[in-house]
């Protein structure tokens, strides 16, 4: 069994993307645009699995657009998505400077939690050994769910 893909659906696509690919720094390696279907289908890769998803779309992030406007819910009950980061310090400091709420700051120097704009919770974890704990991380407090 190999793991393909996880799907999200996502209401403004445009936010999705700035949100996963440049701030996150996913790659998209296929696009899928159905007019009878009224749909878009965007595939994203991390950056060190580029190749292998280029080559057989996994391991990627499916995030599908509906043309049609629909109010999705439910964002806390698909759990979460994980990445592992270079330097955590450095890409939460990227997603606040960006106005992403850091929901559960890296005070471990080694994981934290931010919400996509459609309220997908994003686990990220420290590549490696957990960094030393540093401000101005280490005082700040939880904001909302994660």
């Amino acid at each position: 069994m190999d793991f393909l893909h996880t799907m999200v659906r996502v209401k403004d696509l445009d936010a999705s993307l700035h949100f996963y690919c440049d701030l996150l720094g996913l790659i998209e390696v296929k696009r899928y645009d159905s007019e009878q279907g009224r749909f878009s289908l965007i595939y994203l890769a991390a950056p060190g699995q580029l190749d292998e998803a280029k080559e057989s779309f996994k391991p990627t992030i499916e995030l599908t657009y509906n043309w049609d406007p629909e109010d999705y819910t439910g964002g806390r009950n698909f759990g979460h998505l994980a990445f592992s980061v270079d330097d955590i310090y450095a890409i939460c400091d990227k997603l606040r400077q960006s106005g992403v709420t850091i929901n559960r700051p890296p005070r471990c120097g080694h994981m934290a939690f931010v919400k996509s704009p459609d309220g997908i919770s994003i686990e990220l974890l420290q590549k490696g050994e957990a960094l030393a704990p540093q401000e101005p991380w280490l005082s700040m407090q939880n904001t909302g769910t994660w």
